[in-house]
C-alpha cells in the first residue's frame, strides 16, 4: 500500500487534539561535542512520557465506531500498555492490556492509573498473543499491535512531520529502532516532507536485528538482547519491514558505553529526564561524527519513562 502525504497531514490533523505538540530542543555543547547542528524532539514531554501516544490515538480514532465502543486490545510490558490505556481512557473507550506476571509493577501501577484493565500472563510471546486472542474472541474487541500496525505507524511518523514543520532545513532524521514503528512512520514523514531529507536509525549493537535485517533483506530475530535499552529488544513486523527497506537510509550500531555516554551527556548537559533507548540516537550521531560534520541534524528522543531506582549512572 503506497502512502501520501495527504494521508500522513490527515493523521497529523486527526490526533492533533489528543497529543502534545512537543517542543525541540537545542543543546550548543553537544553540538560542540558531535560537531554538528542537533535538534531534539523531545517526545519525553508527551503526554504518558512517549511518543507511542501517537500511534495509539491514531490506531483508535481510525476505528469505526461500533469497533470502537467494543475496546481495543494490545499485549506490551511497557510504554505501549500505557500509551494505548491513556489514549483509550481520554476516547472513553475500553482498553484491555495483556501484560506479563514478570513486568515491574510499576509499570502495572501505571496502566491502572490510566483504567487500562490489566490482564496477566507468562512472559514468553506465545502467551501473550493467545491470551490477547481470547480476550479478543470475548469482548469483541480489536487488537493494536505495539509496532507493526500501519495506523499506529502512521501515528508514530507525526513526530518527525512535526520536527521538519519546525525545521525544513534539516539533512537527517535519526530515530531508534526497537519494534519499527517509529523510525517507519519517521522514514514516511521525511520522505514525504522533507527536502533532501534522510532518515537514518540508531540500535544496540546487543540487538541488532533490524540493521542485520536491512543487511540480508529479511527479518531477522535476536537470540539475546542484553542492552541497557530495554525498549528496543523487540522486532521488525511484516508492516514496517518493508517501509524501512525501501526508506530508511541506514542503521547504525552503538555499544552499551556509547549509549550510556550519551545518556548522560542528555542528563547533564539538557537538563532533561530521558530513557535509555532514547540516547542511541544521540550515541549513533557522535560514533560517526566525521561523516555527520556540519550537518542539521533531527533527534528523535523516543521517551522518559525511566526507572529511577535503577539508573546506569
Amino acid at each position: 500500500m503506497e502512502i501520501g502525504k495527504t494521508q500522513l497531514k490527515t493523521v497529523l490533523e486527526r490526533i492533533k487534539p489528543h497529543i502534545h505538540r512537543t517542543p525541540v530542543l537545542t543543546s550548543s555543547l553537544i553540538n560542540e561535542i558531535a560537531g554538528t547542528n542537533l535538534y531534539f524532539k523531545c517526545e519525553n514531554f508527551q503526554k504518558m512520557g512517549a511518543f507511542k501516544m501517537r500511534g495509539a490515538t491514531n490506531a483508535i480514532l481510525s476505528l469505526p465506531e461500533e469497533k470502537r465502543s467494543k475496546g481495543v486490545v494490545t499485549h506490551s510490558s511497557g510504554n505501549f500498555a500505557q500509551a494505548l490505556s491513556l489514549a483509550a481512557k481520554s476516547l472513553k473507550v475500553p482498553a484491555y492490556i495483556v501484560m506479563p506476571e514478570s513486568a515491574p509493577e510499576v509499570k502495572k501501577a501505571a496502566v491502572r492509573t490510566y483504567q487500562g484493565i490489566i490482564t496477566e500472563c507468562p512472559s514468553t510471546l506465545k502467551d501473550r498473543e493467545e491470551t490477547a486472542k481470547r480476550i479478543q474472541e470475548e469482548t469483541g474487541a480489536t487488537f493494536v499491535h505495539p509496532s507493526n500496525d500501519i495506523d499506529v505507524i502512521l501515528g508514530q511518523g507525526t513526530a518527525a512531520i512535526e520536527l521538519l514543520e519546525d525545521h525544513p532545513e534539516l539533512d537527517i532524521i535519526v530515530s531508534p529502532v526497537g519494534g519499527g514503528g517509529l523510525i517507519a512512520g519517521s522514514a514516511l514523514a521525511v520522505k514525504h516532507f522533507g527536502n533532501n531529507c534522510i532518515c537514518i536509525g540508531g540500535e544496540p549493537l546487543e540487538a541488532d536485528d533490524a540493521w542485520r535485517s536491512l543487511k540480508s533483506g529479511k527479518i531477522e530475530s535476536n537470540e539475546s538482547a542484553n542492552t541497557i535499552a530495554d525498549g528496543l529488544k523487540t522486532q521488525l513486523g511484516n508492516q514496517n519491514f518493508p517501509i524501512i527497506l525501501n526508506h530508511v537510509q541506514e542503521i547504525i550500531r552503538v555499544s552499551e558505553d556509547e549509549i550510556k555516554s550519551a545518556l548522560r551527556l542528555i542528563w547533564e548537559r539538557m537538563k532533561i529526564i530521558v530513557e535509555p533507548s532514547s540516547a542511541v540516537a544521540l550515541a549513533a550521531v557522535i560514533k560517526e561524527k566525521n561523516r555527520f560534520q556540519n550537518k542539521n541534524i533531527g533527534i528523535i528522543i523516543s521517551g522518559g519513562n525511566v526507572d529511577l531506582s535503577n539508573l546506569p549512572f
